[in-house]
């Protein structure tokens, strides 16, 4: 379920996005121009699930199906019924589907068209409704607030706190702390599982563990990760990580500089309470520090990515606009 304003186009790019091998079976239409409403239409995601559409959806049948008021436009998905176990009681759902779904979890194709529906839900603005179950999913796209920065450039620790520095001034890297060695006791006092070495063995052998971390840290041995944070104090903590990603979301599959892996700059933001992360309907305190904390992480990203490059994500894997943040 979706806005007026959203186009099929929109949908077919997601789709496109995670599912590579998603083709039209009806309706494509090469030479539809953005702005002139399809149709509808077939679009094969996978092998066994398709999605088909738009469709208007009246008031009246909004109001029945339990649907938000916005929604106008509808398409419906076909795939097979693929059920693992349930939800651990308790654990995180934050995007409800462990909800939508109480008497197991979709697996298999089920499981990833679903979660890419919840996806493409976020980040358009729209609504999904589970057949079966009836629950309706509202994902926030508020709640998106992660981003990451593909590139084939490698900033280092300095130089990417420098960059960092431009976007939020109080950024310092996680590794600032100076290592002053071992907390005092150490090799002195035996550890759970060692009581019957002997002391001066076990003395000898700390001294010489103690020595080789030195050594490591003072040879200026080149990183390939590094960390960066942002205290926000009641809003919580910016963190960004940088290594080297041997894998990359699959719509970043097919460019040439990221075939065989790519440096991932991703820029997140922790609250103070990260068990608030995994709720569907976190805390109005939660809400209201993450809208502070979401143009910082959109400043940090659009600094970085004009320092190396490439391409932006998204918590959902989709490409963004960097003109957009």
């Amino acid at each position: 379920m979706l806005a007026a304003d959203v186009l099929t186009d929109d949908i077919e790019v997601l789709a496109f996005s995670r599912f590579p091998a998603a083709r039209w079976e009806s309706n494509a239409d090469p030479g539809t121009s953005r702005g002139r409403p399809r149709p509808p239409g077939t679009l094969r995601l996978t092998r066994v699930s398709s999605l088909e559409g738009p469709y208007a959806i009246d008031r009246d049948v909004r109001a029945a199906l339990g649907l938000p008021p916005a929604g106008v436009v509808g398409y419906l998905v076909r795939g097979p019924r693929e059920r693992g176990d349930e939800a651990w009681p308790g654990s995180a759902d934050r995007d409800g589907i462990a909800r939508a779904f109480p008497a197991g979890l979709p697996v298999r194709d089920e499981g990833r068209v679903i979660v890419w529906l919840v996806a493409a839900a976020r980040r358009l603005g729209g609504a999904v409704r589970v057949a079966g179950s009836g629950a309706v999913l509202v994902p926030d796209p508020a709640a998106a607030v992660d981003l990451t920065v593909w590139s084939d450039i490698w900033l280092d620790p300095d130089a990417g706190l420098s960059v960092a520095r431009t976007a939020v001034p109080r950024a310092r890297l996680d590794a600032e702390v100076p290592w002053e060695g071992p907390p005092q006791g150490t090799g002195i006092v035996a550890a759970y599982g060692a009581e019957d070495m002997d002391p001066i063995d076990r003395a000898v052998l700390h001294t010489a563990a103690e020595a080789y971390d030195m050594a490591v840290l003072e040879s200026g041995v080149p990183r390939d990760a590094y960390g960066m944070l942002a205290d926000l104090d009641h809003d919580g903590m910016l963190a960004v990580t940088v290594s080297g990603e041997t894998e990359v979301p699959t719509v970043l599959a097919d460019v040439p500089w990221a075939k065989r892996g790519a440096i991932a700059y991703r820029v997140s933001w922790e609250p103070e309470s990260l068990e608030e992360l995994g709720m569907e309907h976190p805390p109005v305190e939660h809400r209201v520090a993450r809208g502070r904390a979401a143009p910082l992480v959109a400043a940090l990203a659009r600094a970085l990515h004009g320092a190396v490059g490439g391409e932006i994500t998204d918590m959902m894997g989709f490409v963004v606009d960097p003109a957009d943040l």
